[in-house]
Protein backbone atom coordinates (compact mmCIF):
# COMPACT_ATOMS: atom_id res chain seq x y z
CA UNK A 1 0.00 0.00 0.00
CA UNK A 2 1.21 3.47 -0.89
CA UNK A 3 0.34 6.73 0.78
CA UNK A 4 1.14 10.27 -0.32
CA UNK A 5 2.47 13.06 1.85
CA UNK A 6 -0.89 14.83 1.50
CA UNK A 7 -2.77 11.76 2.75
CA UNK A 8 -0.42 11.28 5.70
CA UNK A 9 -0.63 14.96 6.62
CA UNK A 10 -4.43 14.68 6.62
CA UNK A 11 -4.29 11.71 9.02
CA UNK A 12 -1.91 13.55 11.35
CA UNK A 13 -3.39 17.05 10.94
CA UNK A 14 0.07 18.12 9.82
CA UNK A 15 1.47 20.53 7.24
CA UNK A 16 3.34 19.41 4.12
CA UNK A 17 6.58 21.18 3.30
CA UNK A 18 7.76 19.98 -0.09
CA UNK A 19 6.09 17.65 -2.60
CA UNK A 20 2.56 16.68 -1.46
CA UNK A 21 2.51 13.91 -4.07
CA UNK A 22 5.61 12.15 -2.67
CA UNK A 23 4.64 8.55 -1.84
CA UNK A 24 5.85 5.94 0.63
CA UNK A 25 5.08 2.26 1.17
CA UNK A 26 7.38 1.38 4.09
CA UNK A 27 9.10 2.78 7.17
CA UNK A 28 12.79 3.37 7.81
CA UNK A 29 15.15 4.89 10.37
CA UNK A 30 16.26 8.35 9.33
CA UNK A 31 19.93 7.31 9.11
CA UNK A 32 19.11 4.28 6.92
CA UNK A 33 15.90 5.13 5.07
CA UNK A 34 15.66 4.75 1.29
CA UNK A 35 13.47 6.20 -1.43
CA UNK A 36 9.85 5.19 -0.90
CA UNK A 37 10.21 5.03 2.89
CA UNK A 38 8.78 7.23 5.63
CA UNK A 39 10.87 8.30 8.62
CA UNK A 40 10.67 10.75 11.51
CA UNK A 41 12.91 13.09 13.51
CA UNK A 42 12.12 13.64 17.19
CA UNK A 43 15.52 13.50 18.91
CA UNK A 44 17.73 16.55 18.12
CA UNK A 45 20.90 14.44 18.15
CA UNK A 46 19.74 12.80 14.89
CA UNK A 47 19.08 16.10 13.11
CA UNK A 48 22.23 15.91 10.96
CA UNK A 49 20.81 12.79 9.27
CA UNK A 50 17.85 14.84 8.05
CA UNK A 51 20.01 16.77 5.60
CA UNK A 52 21.34 13.64 3.89
CA UNK A 53 18.50 11.15 4.26
CA UNK A 54 17.11 9.33 1.24
CA UNK A 55 13.68 8.98 2.86
CA UNK A 56 10.89 10.27 0.64
CA UNK A 57 8.97 11.76 3.58
CA UNK A 58 10.10 12.71 7.09
CA UNK A 59 7.80 13.69 9.95
CA UNK A 60 9.30 16.50 12.06
CA UNK A 61 8.26 18.76 14.90
CA UNK A 62 6.57 21.97 13.80
CA UNK A 63 9.10 23.92 15.88
CA UNK A 64 12.15 22.54 14.02
CA UNK A 65 14.35 25.28 12.53
CA UNK A 66 16.25 23.92 9.51
CA UNK A 67 19.99 24.60 9.43
CA UNK A 68 20.19 23.95 5.69
CA UNK A 69 17.91 22.92 2.80
CA UNK A 70 16.55 19.34 2.64
CA UNK A 71 15.75 17.20 -0.38
CA UNK A 72 13.02 15.19 1.33
CA UNK A 73 9.38 16.17 1.84
CA UNK A 74 8.62 17.19 5.42
CA UNK A 75 5.38 16.84 7.35
CA UNK A 76 5.35 19.20 10.31
CA UNK A 77 3.32 18.17 13.36
CA UNK A 78 3.26 19.28 17.02
CA UNK A 79 4.94 16.06 18.23
CA UNK A 80 6.80 13.96 15.65
CA UNK A 81 7.28 10.97 17.96
CA UNK A 82 3.59 10.68 18.82
CA UNK A 83 2.58 11.24 15.20
CA UNK A 84 4.87 8.46 14.00
CA UNK A 85 3.44 6.17 16.66
CA UNK A 86 -0.07 6.89 15.34
CA UNK A 87 1.01 5.91 11.82
CA UNK A 88 2.67 2.70 13.01
CA UNK A 89 -0.48 1.79 14.91
CA UNK A 90 -2.67 2.38 11.85
CA UNK A 91 -0.27 0.36 9.70
CA UNK A 92 -0.40 -2.52 12.17
CA UNK A 93 -4.18 -2.33 12.26
CA UNK A 94 -4.33 -2.59 8.48
CA UNK A 95 -2.17 -5.70 8.60
CA UNK A 96 -4.20 -7.44 11.30
CA UNK A 97 -7.53 -6.47 9.74
CA UNK A 98 -6.61 -8.57 6.73
CA UNK A 99 -6.52 -11.69 8.93
CA UNK A 100 -9.90 -13.39 8.90
CA UNK A 101 -11.31 -16.89 9.17
CA UNK A 102 -10.28 -20.07 10.92
CA UNK A 103 -7.21 -21.97 9.81
CA UNK A 104 -6.85 -25.72 10.11
CA UNK A 105 -6.24 -27.60 12.30
CA UNK A 106 -7.97 -25.74 15.14
CA UNK A 107 -9.96 -27.10 18.10
CA UNK A 108 -13.06 -24.94 18.52
CA UNK A 109 -15.58 -26.19 21.08
CA UNK A 110 -19.15 -26.19 19.83
CA UNK A 111 -20.28 -23.96 22.73
CA UNK A 112 -17.75 -21.22 21.88
CA UNK A 113 -19.21 -17.95 20.55
CA UNK A 114 -17.22 -16.35 17.72
CA UNK A 115 -17.96 -12.81 16.49
CA UNK A 116 -17.48 -11.22 13.09
CA UNK A 117 -14.11 -10.84 11.34
CA UNK A 118 -12.37 -13.08 13.87
CA UNK A 119 -9.12 -14.82 12.98
CA UNK A 120 -8.03 -18.08 14.64
CA UNK A 121 -4.62 -19.40 13.64
CA UNK A 122 -3.63 -23.03 13.19
CA UNK A 123 -3.19 -25.27 16.26
CA UNK A 124 -5.13 -22.91 18.52
CA UNK A 125 -7.34 -24.52 21.20
CA UNK A 126 -10.59 -22.73 22.06
CA UNK A 127 -12.35 -24.34 25.04
CA UNK A 128 -16.01 -24.53 25.98
CA UNK A 129 -18.10 -21.39 26.54
CA UNK A 130 -15.35 -19.09 25.28
CA UNK A 131 -16.60 -15.77 23.85
CA UNK A 132 -14.57 -14.06 21.11
CA UNK A 133 -15.98 -10.63 20.22
CA UNK A 134 -15.81 -9.01 16.79
CA UNK A 135 -12.34 -8.47 15.32
CA UNK A 136 -10.43 -10.70 17.75
CA UNK A 137 -7.19 -12.11 16.30
CA UNK A 138 -5.90 -15.38 17.76
CA UNK A 139 -2.49 -16.39 16.41
CA UNK A 140 -1.26 -20.01 16.15
CA UNK A 141 -0.62 -22.24 19.18
CA UNK A 142 -2.76 -20.18 21.56
CA UNK A 143 -4.67 -21.96 24.35
CA UNK A 144 -7.87 -20.36 25.66
CA UNK A 145 -9.49 -22.04 28.66
CA UNK A 146 -13.13 -22.59 29.50
CA UNK A 147 -15.33 -19.57 30.08
CA UNK A 148 -12.82 -17.01 28.86
CA UNK A 149 -14.25 -13.79 27.43
CA UNK A 150 -12.21 -11.67 24.99
CA UNK A 151 -13.37 -8.22 23.87
CA UNK A 152 -13.40 -6.72 20.40
CA UNK A 153 -10.24 -6.08 18.39
CA UNK A 154 -8.01 -7.80 20.93
CA UNK A 155 -4.87 -9.49 19.57
CA UNK A 156 -3.46 -12.65 21.15
CA UNK A 157 -0.01 -13.48 19.76
CA UNK A 158 1.45 -17.00 19.28
CA UNK A 159 1.87 -19.33 22.22
CA UNK A 160 -0.17 -17.35 24.74
CA UNK A 161 -1.92 -19.44 27.40
CA UNK A 162 -5.11 -18.03 28.95
CA UNK A 163 -6.58 -20.06 31.82
CA UNK A 164 -10.27 -20.52 32.56
CA UNK A 165 -12.66 -17.68 33.42
CA UNK A 166 -10.23 -14.91 32.48
CA UNK A 167 -11.95 -11.72 31.29
CA UNK A 168 -10.15 -9.61 28.69
CA UNK A 169 -11.45 -6.27 27.44
CA UNK A 170 -11.39 -4.46 24.11
CA UNK A 171 -8.28 -3.44 22.15
CA UNK A 172 -5.93 -5.48 24.32
CA UNK A 173 -2.63 -6.81 22.94
CA UNK A 174 -0.96 -9.84 24.55
CA UNK A 175 2.44 -10.84 23.19
CA UNK A 176 3.93 -14.28 22.60
CA UNK A 177 4.47 -16.74 25.42
CA UNK A 178 2.54 -14.88 28.10
CA UNK A 179 0.57 -16.93 30.65
CA UNK A 180 -2.56 -15.42 32.16
CA UNK A 181 -4.51 -17.02 34.98
CA UNK A 182 -2.03 -19.59 36.24
CA UNK A 183 -2.33 -20.46 39.95
CA UNK A 184 -1.18 -17.90 42.49
CA UNK A 185 1.66 -18.92 44.79
CA UNK A 186 -0.41 -19.89 47.81
CA UNK A 187 0.84 -22.54 50.25
CA UNK A 188 0.03 -22.88 53.96
CA UNK A 189 2.92 -24.08 56.18
CA UNK A 190 2.05 -27.20 58.20
CA UNK A 191 3.32 -28.26 61.67
CA UNK A 192 5.42 -31.04 60.13
CA UNK A 193 7.30 -28.57 57.89
CA UNK A 194 5.39 -29.35 54.71
CA UNK A 195 3.19 -26.96 52.73
CA UNK A 196 -0.47 -27.39 51.84
CA UNK A 197 -1.61 -25.83 48.58
CA UNK A 198 -4.33 -23.19 48.88
CA UNK A 199 -6.71 -23.56 45.93
CA UNK A 200 -6.72 -20.49 43.68
CA UNK A 201 -10.39 -20.07 42.84
CA UNK A 202 -10.44 -16.51 41.45
CA UNK A 203 -9.64 -15.19 38.00
CA UNK A 204 -7.83 -12.45 36.08
CA UNK A 205 -9.55 -9.35 34.67
CA UNK A 206 -7.77 -7.29 32.03
CA UNK A 207 -9.56 -4.08 31.10
CA UNK A 208 -9.57 -2.15 27.80
CA UNK A 209 -6.48 -0.87 25.95
CA UNK A 210 -3.96 -2.86 27.97
CA UNK A 211 -0.74 -4.14 26.37
CA UNK A 212 1.17 -7.07 27.87
CA UNK A 213 4.66 -8.02 26.70
CA UNK A 214 6.12 -11.41 25.87
CA UNK A 215 6.63 -14.13 28.50
CA UNK A 216 4.88 -12.24 31.26
CA UNK A 217 2.92 -14.20 33.90
CA UNK A 218 -0.22 -12.94 35.62
CA UNK A 219 -1.56 -15.21 38.37
CA UNK A 220 -5.23 -15.78 39.07
CA UNK A 221 -6.58 -14.57 42.40
CA UNK A 222 -7.03 -16.83 45.41
CA UNK A 223 -10.52 -15.33 45.80
CA UNK A 224 -11.84 -12.51 43.65
CA UNK A 225 -9.75 -11.12 40.79
CA UNK A 226 -6.26 -10.08 39.82
CA UNK A 227 -6.99 -6.85 37.92
CA UNK A 228 -5.05 -4.98 35.22
CA UNK A 229 -6.94 -1.74 34.73
CA UNK A 230 -7.55 0.18 31.52
CA UNK A 231 -4.57 1.62 29.66
CA UNK A 232 -1.87 -0.17 31.68
CA UNK A 233 1.27 -1.17 29.76
CA UNK A 234 3.26 -4.19 30.95
CA UNK A 235 6.67 -5.09 29.54
CA UNK A 236 8.18 -8.52 28.87
CA UNK A 237 9.15 -10.97 31.60
CA UNK A 238 7.03 -9.64 34.46
CA UNK A 239 5.60 -11.58 37.41
CA UNK A 240 2.23 -10.28 38.61
CA UNK A 241 1.07 -12.31 41.61
CA UNK A 242 -2.41 -13.24 42.83
CA UNK A 243 -4.89 -10.52 43.79
CA UNK A 244 -2.61 -7.72 42.56
CA UNK A 245 -4.31 -4.65 41.11
CA UNK A 246 -2.52 -2.43 38.61
CA UNK A 247 -4.09 1.00 38.10
CA UNK A 248 -5.11 2.87 34.98
CA UNK A 249 -2.26 3.88 32.65
CA UNK A 250 0.47 2.50 34.88
CA UNK A 251 3.62 1.20 33.16
CA UNK A 252 5.97 -1.55 34.36
CA UNK A 253 9.33 -2.32 32.74
CA UNK A 254 10.86 -5.75 32.18
CA UNK A 255 11.79 -8.24 34.90
CA UNK A 256 9.87 -6.47 37.66
CA UNK A 257 7.92 -8.55 40.18
CA UNK A 258 4.85 -7.62 42.22
CA UNK A 259 3.90 -9.85 45.13
CA UNK A 260 0.40 -10.89 46.12
CA UNK A 261 -2.40 -8.47 47.03
CA UNK A 262 -0.37 -5.32 46.36
CA UNK A 263 -2.41 -2.46 44.89
CA UNK A 264 -0.67 -0.25 42.33
CA UNK A 265 -2.31 3.13 41.77
CA UNK A 266 -2.97 5.04 38.55
CA UNK A 267 -0.17 6.46 36.37
CA UNK A 268 2.54 4.65 38.33
CA UNK A 269 5.92 4.06 36.65
CA UNK A 270 7.95 1.02 37.75
CA UNK A 271 11.47 0.49 36.41
CA UNK A 272 13.05 -2.76 35.29
CA UNK A 273 13.96 -5.43 37.86
CA UNK A 274 12.11 -3.63 40.64
CA UNK A 275 10.56 -5.82 43.31
CA UNK A 276 7.50 -5.00 45.42
CA UNK A 277 6.53 -7.10 48.43
CA UNK A 278 2.98 -8.19 49.10
CA UNK A 279 0.00 -6.38 50.64
CA UNK A 280 1.31 -2.85 49.91
CA UNK A 281 -0.40 0.27 48.59
CA UNK A 282 1.45 2.26 45.91
CA UNK A 283 -0.02 5.75 45.52
CA UNK A 284 -1.06 7.32 42.21
CA UNK A 285 1.79 8.80 40.18
CA UNK A 286 4.55 7.03 42.11
CA UNK A 287 7.86 6.45 40.33
CA UNK A 288 9.92 3.42 41.36
CA UNK A 289 13.45 3.38 40.00
CA UNK A 290 14.96 0.31 38.32
CA UNK A 291 16.21 -2.45 40.67
CA UNK A 292 14.47 -0.88 43.66
CA UNK A 293 13.14 -3.11 46.43
CA UNK A 294 9.90 -1.70 47.83
CA UNK A 295 9.09 -3.10 51.27
CA UNK A 296 6.70 -0.42 52.57
CA UNK A 297 3.60 1.24 51.16
CA UNK A 298 3.98 4.53 49.30
CA UNK A 299 1.07 6.61 50.54
CA UNK A 300 1.94 10.08 49.15
CA UNK A 301 1.01 10.54 45.47
CA UNK A 302 3.76 11.38 42.94
CA UNK A 303 6.55 10.13 45.20
CA UNK A 304 9.77 8.91 43.56
CA UNK A 305 11.82 6.20 45.29
CA UNK A 306 15.01 4.28 44.61
CA UNK A 307 17.31 1.75 46.25
CA UNK A 308 16.84 -1.45 48.20
CA UNK A 309 15.08 -0.95 50.48
CA UNK A 310 13.61 1.87 48.43
CA UNK A 311 13.38 5.36 49.88
CA UNK A 312 12.96 8.96 48.70
CA UNK A 313 14.71 9.48 45.37
CA UNK A 314 16.30 12.88 46.13
CA UNK A 315 17.45 11.76 49.56
CA UNK A 316 18.95 8.64 47.97
CA UNK A 317 20.90 10.76 45.49
CA UNK A 318 22.26 12.91 48.33
CA UNK A 319 23.27 9.76 50.22
CA UNK A 320 25.06 8.44 47.15
CA UNK A 321 26.91 11.74 46.78
CA UNK A 322 28.03 11.58 50.42
CA UNK A 323 29.05 7.93 50.06
CA UNK A 324 31.42 8.81 47.24
CA UNK A 325 33.14 11.29 49.54
CA UNK A 326 33.58 8.87 52.46
CA UNK A 327 37.31 8.15 51.81
CA UNK A 328 38.05 11.88 51.76
CA UNK A 329 35.93 12.46 54.86
CA UNK A 330 37.72 9.64 56.68
CA UNK A 331 41.08 11.20 55.87
CA UNK A 332 39.92 14.59 57.17
CA UNK A 333 38.57 13.05 60.39
CA UNK A 334 41.90 11.32 61.03
CA UNK A 335 43.74 14.61 60.46
CA UNK A 336 41.35 16.41 62.82
CA UNK A 337 41.86 13.74 65.50
CA UNK A 338 45.64 14.19 65.23
CA UNK A 339 45.28 17.95 65.48
CA UNK A 340 43.02 17.65 68.54
CA UNK A 341 45.52 15.26 70.15
CA UNK A 342 48.38 17.70 69.53
CA UNK A 343 46.35 20.57 71.04
CA UNK A 344 45.55 18.50 74.12
CA UNK A 345 49.23 17.64 74.60
CA UNK A 346 50.22 21.32 74.32
CA UNK A 347 47.50 22.28 76.79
Amino acid sequence: MQFSAAQIAMILSGTVEGNPDATVSAFGKIEEARQGQLSFLANPKYEDFLYGTDASIVIVNASLQLKQPVSTTLIRVPDAYSAFAILLEKYQQLQTQQLNGIQEPVYLHNTAVVGKEVFIGAFAYISEKVVLADGVKIFPNVFIGAGVSIGSNTIIHPGVKIYHNTIIGNNVTIHAGTVIGSDGFGFAPQPDGTYKKIPQTGNVVIEDNVEIGANTTIDRATIGSTIIKAGAKLDNLLQIAHNVEIGNHSVIAAQAGISGSTKIGNNVMIGGQAGIVGHLQIADGSKINAQSGVSKSIITPNTAVTGSPAYDYKAALRSQAVARKLPELEKRIIELEKLIQELLVKA
